[in-house]
């Protein structure tokens, strides 16, 4: 299992456990964890699972596609760490990881 922790925008840490190679998102909600909406059921359609990856992670997650850029650019607290959680694989080397979550989401 790989551990990952969720840090709300008020600073509430959720620490999980995810299974290589489900998303961020799917891990987020399976751990109902506040401020994931993921109301398209990840498919990159709709930006309600904006999440901000820690500095040090940027390069374990690599940069978005172009779609999901896209998308990103209409969410209202995007910036260069953000990511959609549907678009975010988990892999062995994200154990650790940190992501934090906006207070608004699309």
């Amino acid at each position: 299992m790989i551990d990952l922790t969720f840090v709300e925008h008020n600073g509430e840490h959720h620490r999980v456990s995810a299974k290589q190679g489900t998303n961020l998102m799917q891990v987020a909600v399976d751990n109902a964890i506040p401020g994931i909406d993921a109301d398209c059921g990840g498919s990159c359609a709709c930006g309600t699972c904006h999440v901000r990856v820690s500095q040090q992670w940027l390069d374990k997650v690599g940069a978005p596609s172009e779609s999901e850029a896209l998308m990103l650019e209409m969410t209202p607290e995007h910036d260069a760490r953000s990511r959609l959680a549907c678009q975010v694989t988990i892999q062995p080397e994200m154990s650790g990881m940190i992501v934090d979550i906006p207070e608004f989401q699309m």
